[in-house]
């Protein structure tokens, strides 16, 4: 069976090549995006594989389904990004990652966390420079302090279990309360309250029509001045043009970014030559109190090679009448 990745980089294609031992399929490697434009090197490939940032609208399926594409195989656990409904209508099967290392993204949060509050960045270029000075570089402790989660699933709670660590006072938001952070000491509470109440606040919430922008200017007022703010979920949790206005004020005090809602034609790609076209994220990268990495959180090899393992076993269980892993809309 031939197998197409798009948006496929070379620690994709190492951890695919190893799991793919054990399956023998026709794997091929496209580093371009897939979209409107580029779905027609898909022609021939029955099973596409795509990831976060690749167009899966009506007319990209279309255009798969006419080249001969019957599965799209997300090597991601999200897929917001996917016409569920259209893939229906064209017969298109969708399967996903459910899970994969959540360790990888919670210890990629917790390291934001460490970063801005140490001012790591900033003692790291400095001495590079022979400045040895330790002005405007005092953080504080985070024992005792108070972090609310946002989503405690399977990240939420590997999150909040090492800040639990740190002897933080956990607070969570999230409509089905995952029992394991109440044994943790967590409390509970609406995003209003915990926002108010916390003096770190971390997004580990999944996209939806409901989550979409729900940190906002509204929101933002809720929380303590000076307070930091860390989103390792989906880019657009979060509204850009607000956060922007919050660091400006002093409202928001830290901030660390994975993810941005307008990542999609800049990471993963080396744009060093050009100019920064994004006026909002070149806004953000001036403050000194913003760290910003390009959707790097998933980027451990556990973490990969699980990716690749369960992406492999959903193409073989689907090929044997089996499927598992499936998304409906």
């Amino acid at each position: 069976m031939r197998v197409l990745l798009f948006s496929s980089q070379e620690y994709d294609q190492a951890s695919f090549t190893r799991a793919n031992r054990h399956c023998a399929l026709d794997l091929h490697f496209q580093p371009a995006r897939l979209t409107v434009d580029t779905a027609a090197l898909a022609a021939g490939f029955e099973v596409v594989c795509a990831f976060i940032n690749d167009e899966l609208d009506a007319q990209v399926l279309q255009r798969l389904v006419d080249g001969g594409t019957r599965l799209i195989a997300l090597r991601s656990a999200g897929y917001n990004h996917v016409d569920l409904s259209s893939a229906a209508r064209l017969g298109l099967a969708v399967v996903r990652v459910p899970a994969y290392s959540p360790h990888a993204v919670a210890e990629h949060a917790v390291a934001l966390v460490m970063a801005l509050n140490r001012r790591l960045h900033r003692a790291y270029n400095r001495t590079r420079e022979g400045d040895f000075t330790l002005h405007g570089l005092t953080g504080f402790d985070l024992h005792g302090k108070t972090v609310g989660v946002v989503g405690t699933g399977q990240i939420g709670e590997a999150f909040a279990r090492i800040m639990a660590g740190f002897g933080c006072q956990l607070l969570a938001c999230d409509p089905y309360p995952n029992p394991r952070l109440l044994d943790l000491g967590a409390r509970y509470l609406e995003l209003p309250e915990l926002l108010h109440q916390s003096r770190i606040v971390s997004l580990h919430c999944p996209l939806t029509h409901s989550s979409e922008h729900l940190i906002n200017a509204q929101t933002l007022a809720h929380m303590q001045p000076g307070a930091m703010l860390i989103n390792t979920g989906r880019g657009a949790l979060v509204d850009t043009p607000a956060l922007i206005e919050a660091l400006k004020s002093g409202q928001l005090g830290y901030l660390g970014l994975d993810v941005y809602e307008e990542e999609a034609q800049l990471f993963f790609q080396d744009r060093s030559d050009h100019p920064l076209q994004d006026d909002v994220l070149a806004r953000l990268l001036t403050f000194p109190n913003v760290i910003i990495t390009a959707h790097q959180a998933f980027l451990t090899h556990e973490a990969l090679d699980a990716i690749a393992e369960t992406t492999l076993q959903n193409i073989t269980r689907w090929a044997a009448g089996k499927a598992q892993n499936l998304v409906s809309g």
